[in-house]
This record gives structure tokens, sequence and C-alpha cells, in this order.
């Protein structure tokens, strides 16, 4: 027999168990959040995919220029450790392209003395890339670099490292998926393809990323 009406209220649907809504919700949530996970999941393995053929191209043009691509794991970041002036002992690069820095940066531009490699570790944690070249790289190479920075002022310091000898250096800091990858390329001579690859793929992709109109020439 149909059950009976509540006093003052209508009859209890009797089609549709109590909680079934709540339910097919709940199932309509984790679906849409199973989505989510698997659209990221997605988006990382592409990300990883197209990093890693960026890092195949740079390689391909540093090698075609006659330089060579360091490839190591970033030390972990946010490490403001170190006072100016300082060097770490877990530098895994020289230059160091990672790891331990001071809280200062350097101020982006072009120098004619070297710089503070624990200030400019910190810019490359915020996505810069620098070019340093020793002191025995004739200076008619020095100009093409100087020349080369005109076109990539923007994150980006120019300046001399004694120890590099005859050759120059670009380092960088990236980070993606949560994973960091430092890169140092040298060269003893000056090839513009090689080195805008090198900056096409790799500035802008530190672990505490700043915008470009952050850090032109005489911003720290």
């Amino acid at each position: 027999m149909p059950p009976k009406a509540r006093p003052g209220g209508k009859r209890k649907p009797t089609n549709e168990p109590t909680g079934l809504g709540l339910d097919r919700r709940l199932a309509a949530a984790a679906i849409a959040g199973v989505a989510v996970l698997v659209g990221l999941v997605g988006l990382y393995v592409v990300t990883q995919g197209e990093d890693a053929i960026a890092a195949d191209e740079v390689r391909t043009a540093m090698t075609t220029a006659g330089c060579s691509l360091q490839e190591v794991e970033a030390l972990p970041f946010n490490q403001h450790t170190l006072e100016p002036g300082d060097t770490s002992d877990e530098w895994n690069t020289d230059p160091p392209t990672s790891g331990p820095h001071s809280s200062e940066t350097a101020i982006y531009g072009a120098y004619a003395e070297p710089l503070d490699q624990a200030r400019l570790v910190h810019n490359l944690e915020h996505g810069a890339v620098f070019v340093q070249y020793g002191k025995d790289v004739p200076e008619e190479t020095v100009a093409e670099v100087r020349r080369f920075y005109d076109d990539y002022r923007a994150g980006t310091l120019l300046a001399p490292y004694p120890q590099l000898d005859n050759e120059i250096a670009l380092g960088a800091w990236t980070f993606t998926g949560g994973e960091g990858t430092a890169y140092l390329a040298t060269c003893r001579t000056f090839d513009e393809a090689a080195f805008s690859a090198f900056f096409d793929a790799f500035q802008f992709r530190g672990p505490e990323r700043f915008p470009a109109d952050a850090m032109l020439p005489g911003r720290p």
C-alpha cells in the first residue's frame, strides 16, 4: 500500500532512494577532479617533452658552433645563505648556475668588471641568463658579444669572468614541472645562432620567474 502522507506535507517520493542526488553530485565531482588531474598530467608530459626538444635543439646548435653544453640537475632554490662575495662548495658548475646565493641580486646590465657570483646566481633564479667571458677572449669577439647583448638586454647580465681564459660562458637556471635543470654553455668564438638558441630556450624560465620588464638594465 502507498506510504501515508506526512501531516501537513506531501508524500515522500518513492522513485528515488534518499541521498541518491547527493551521491550523483559527488560522483560527478570526482569525475571532474579526475579529468582535471589527467589534464595536468598531460600538460606536464607535454611541457617536459617540449623542454627536452628545446634542450636538444640548443645542444645541436652549440655542437654546430663548436661549443659545448653542460646540463646538470639544479640545486635547490630559495637558498639565500650566502653573503655578497661568498662562494659555495655546493655549486656544481663554474661559473655557478644554481644553488646557494646572496639575498641580493646584481643590477642588470653590461659590465667591464667581474660580477659577484653569489648575487648573479640569484638573478638566474629569477629567470636571467648570464654571458661571461674569460681574460683571453679577443676584444673583437667581446665586441660581437656586446652587440648581441644589445638585442637581449632584458634579463641579461654580461661581464668578464677571468677564470674562463679564452672561453665565453652562457648560464641559465630553469624549472618546469617540479624539476630544476641548470645549463652552462661554453664557446671559444661567438656564434649568433647558437647564442640565440640558448636564450630563446632558457631565458625567463627560472624557479622564481620575474617578468621581463622587471629585469631591465639598471634594475636589481
